[in-house]
């Protein structure tokens, strides 16, 4: 199966268009949060990815809540934020915000680690997980060299142990990538971006 998967598109119209246009080979296309811009213009950014017509799972970033998102959805989305679906055989479990609590202020959808830590227990297994906030350790470095992933996200992780997590939010590591035990981590960023993987 095609997986094509992405984040942080922060209303790019020219990067949407690059990845509506690779989705036509994608079985599944996943959206790691972040579509919009301070949860402003989240109607226009998923207007952008109108030309989708395979499934397409989304949790949502900081950017956006998982009430406006699902509010908002095109109808070939599923929305995922502390919960899973079975797509095409694949179990997905999704889970949106930044983790831990960012210093953006008010406008940010940010989780601590023990609201994290009690909405991943749900997750008893998961061929992939689709996750904004990166694991702390694994492509979670700043410009400034800090290292601000999710302990709570790196547990789940290491606990479920997915084919799969995809992640964004920190810019800075788009493109990055390692390994949590025998699970494949991926921050991904705007780009098109593949994965091959069997149900």
């Amino acid at each position: 199966m095609k997986i094509l998967a992405f984040s942080d598109v922060h209303m790019a119209r020219s990067r949407a268009a690059d990845l509506v246009a690779a989705s036509a080979e994608a079985d599944l296309v996943i959206g790691a949060g972040d579509f919009c811009n301070m949860r402003q213009g989240l109607t226009e950014a998923m207007e952008m990815f109108a030309g989708v017509t395979a499934p397409m799972i989304v949790v949502p970033g900081n950017a956006e809540s998982h009430d406006e998102l699902a509010k908002a959805a095109n109808p070939n989305m599923t929305v995922l934020h502390g919960s899973g679906c079975k797509v095409l055989g694949l179990e997905i479990f999704g889970l949106g915000y930044a983790v831990p609590e960012t210093p953006f202020g008010g406008w940010s959808c940010d989780l601590s680690e023990d609201e994290a830590e009690r909405m991943l227990a749900k997750c008893e297994n998961a061929d992939i997980m689709v996750v904004h906030s990166p694991p702390k350790g694994v492509a979670d470095v700043t410009s400034a060299g800090l290292s601000i992933g999710s302990v709570a996200i790196h547990a789940a992780i290491e606990r479920v142990q997915p084919k799969l997590a995809l992640c964004g939010h920190i810019h800075d590591c788009w493109g990055r990538s390692g390994k949590i035990g025998e699970t494949l981590v991926c921050n991904l960023g705007p780009t098109v971006t593949w994965f091959e993987i069997d149900p």
